[in-house]
């Protein structure tokens, strides 16, 4: 195990070189970056972004831009900036790098891309762990429920909701749910749920602004999810070894909890480990309805602005969790299934 760790890690190195690549191209086409300093209330002049433009290396063309990003600049030659007395100094690049820890400055709050981050991280995850946990809990028990029920009245019924939601778009379910229970239950006397950013601080008030978001998200989750383990656990129930297991007389919920569900729950495994980098991510809509301060509203407004750093530190977050959320994939597998096994 130790040496497949240890290879996968080895292979993963090069793949997030190639990803990084990929994903500086793609940034450095979304505008000019230099249109975001002139947005400012102290515009620079010409003479201003010219050097703006040598001290982030943006002059460069495009693979030597890149690892600027990667390494720094401090091993390229002095920079020639002009003085005011017409005469020319030169200055030693300052940027570090990516691999030094340096994601490069946000070019709207001209703030380091990683303090961006910091600032919304714990508020995405806040929001999203709450609402995946509960998704999943859910949707292990209703699959499992409608599964071992095949085609009874509750089975029905619960495909034709999953159906319903799955088929619904996640904006028109968050302007909906801030209707009813926002708008529609002060007009009936009621307490309205509130929504719209994060309260007062307190924990209470952090509470009741999550109930709107929370219950969009696992709305929208939970109807892909309870397909999903329904589909997995119907596939094992009709095996051989669950008849056999029936044949020897154990009771139901042992055949479903320890024989049919463990097997079934590999399926489930691969797409937990595939949606949990993208928690880190955020909701872009959702957020975006309830003026959530996550990550996802955090990379929508970047997009817009054309914030290259911001942008890709975000991805590049993402990708790594990508690649380390897949190696512990890999090793639930073994702990799910002793036939399986690394060499």
């Amino acid at each position: 195990m130790t040496q497949y760790i240890l290879r996968r890690v080895l292979q993963s190195i090069p793949l997030l070189f190639i990803i990084s690549f990929i994903l500086f191209n793609f940034t450095n086409a979304l505008g000019d970056p230099m249109a975001v300093f002139a947005e400012t209330r102290n515009r620079p002049s010409a003479r201003d972004r010219e050097i703006i433009m040598k001290r982030l290396g943006l002059d460069r063309p495009l693979l030597e831009q890149y690892l600027i990003w990667l390494v720094g600049n401090d091993w390229m030659p002095p920079i020639e900036i002009p003085t005011d007395d017409g005469g020319v100094r030169y200055e030693q690049g300052r940027r570090r790098g990516v691999l030094r820890g340096d994601l490069g400055l946000s070019f709207v709050t001209r703030r380091p891309s990683w303090t961006r981050i910091e600032e919304r991280l714990p508020w995405t995850l806040v929001l999203m762990i709450p609402s995946y946990v509960i998704t999943v809990v859910l949707a292990i028990g209703i699959g499992i429920f409608s599964a071992v029920r095949q085609y009874s009245f509750w089975d029905n019924l619960i495909t034709s909701l999953s159906f319903f939601f799955y088929s619904m778009p996640i904006f028109f379910i968050a302007l909906l749910s801030i209707y009813i229970f926002a708008v529609q239950f002060r007009r009936w006397g009621l307490e309205p749920i509130k929504w719209g950013g994060t309260g007062d601080g307190s924990f209470g008030s952090l509470l009741q602004h999550m109930v709107l978001p929370v219950f969009c998200l696992v709305a929208i989750q939970l109807a892909g999810y309870v397909r999903f383990i329904r589909s997995s656990m119907l596939e094992v129930l009709n095996q051989d070894y669950i008849r056999t297991a029936r044949a020897k007389g154990l009771g139901e919920p042992t055949v479903v909890r320890r024989h049919a569900f463990k097997n079934a729950a590999l399926p489930l495994v691969t797409l937990i480990g595939l949606d949990l980098p993208f928690l880190l991510a955020g909701a872009v809509v959702t957020e975006r309805i309830f003026a959530w301060p996550g990550m996802g509203r955090l990379f929508i407004e970047s997009f817009e602005r054309a914030d290259a750093p911001v942008i890709m530190a975000i991805l590049m977050v993402l990708s790594v969790a990508v690649v380390v959320f897949q190696l512990l994939t890999d090793i639930v597998y073994t702990w799910l299934d002793p036939r399986i096994r690394y060499s």
